[in-house]
Parts: structure tokens; sequence; C-alpha cells
């Protein structure tokens, strides 16, 4: 991903309005971010734990979202969780419902998407090795990095064109 300013990243948010976008909290360390490495911008507020956000490279241009989590604390019977965009296997809260409202009119008449994301959207380091899960072991797979990459890449197109119709 090409390197980010913050205007940049205010004026690219399609689901929220210019002054929800001016107030949002953007990452301070922008300059430090690893952006070779990363597929998008994804960070939760960390002055409000249900909130994130998300910018990517998008059908030629950048589009950001915001996204919310539950709020409420569930206990899951489950022991590990898959994140929908770059498959990785997480134990506990390590993955999370996150719910973007729709850009446009259908967004307005409060129409949601969502999908289940690792909770802390570092998705594009855990594909590379970069980060780690709390998971014992990393599920072996058969696809090459590029090959995860794309799959990666090709969830998130999916997901944005869900909130963009």
């Amino acid at each position: 991903m090409n390197p980010l300013d913050e205007a940049a990243i205010r004026a690219s948010f399609v689901n929220c309005t210019k002054g929800e976008a001016t107030r949002l909290a953007v990452p301070r360390a922008l300059a430090e971010q690893p952006w070779p490495d990363l597929d998008f911008l994804g960070w939760r507020d960390p002055g409000a734990p249900d909130r994130g956000y998300l910018v990517a490279e998008y059908d030629g241009g950048l589009v950001g979202v915001t996204l919310r989590a539950p709020t409420g604390v569930r206990k899951s019977l489950v022991r590990s969780n898959v994140c929908s965009l770059c498959v990785t296997s997480h134990s506990g809260s390590g993955v999370t419902l996150l719910v973007a409202r729709k850009a446009g009119p259908s967004g307005r008449e409060g129409n949601t998407y969502g999908a289940y994301m690792c909770a802390d959207l570092a998705c594009s380091l855990y594909v590379r090795g970069l980060r780690r899960t709390q998971l014992a072991q990393r599920l072996t797979e058969t696809l090459t990095l590029d090959e995860q990459i794309a799959r990666t890449r090709t969830n998130l197109d999916a997901f944005l064109g869900q909130i963009l119709v």
C-alpha cells in the first residue's frame, strides 16, 4: 500500500459525514506504518473500543469505512475463529464481528454490512507472518504467500463492494 497522510485518510471515508471523518481518531504514527506490507490500513480507536476504521485502495481510488464492533461481551463456546478477510485463525476474541454502515442512501436508511475480521485489523501482518496469533500453531496452507495476499485482497474488495452498493 502507498503511504497515506492524515488528510487523504480523512477524505477517503464513504460511510460517515465529513464532520465525523474530521473527528475520528487517526493513527498518530503514520510515518512508522509498515506500508509495503499493508494491503489496507486498519485500526481500532483506543478511546472508543467499539470503533474501528479501514482504509484501502479500491477500484482506482481510496476508500475508507468506519466500523462498529459489538459492545456487549459474549462468551464463545468456539475455541478458535477465522477472519473472513485473511483466513487467519485466532483464539478467543481475536476475531470479532465488525459492521459498517453502507455508503449513500442505503446507509442513510440504516442498512449495514458486517464480517468477522481480525479484531485488531492487522490482517496484512498475519498473512505475511509479521504478527502472530495466540494460537500455539498457525495452520499450514498450500497457497503461496502471494496467493494468500491475493485472497486477502479479493476478500477485502468483496467486503468494500458490499459497503458501496
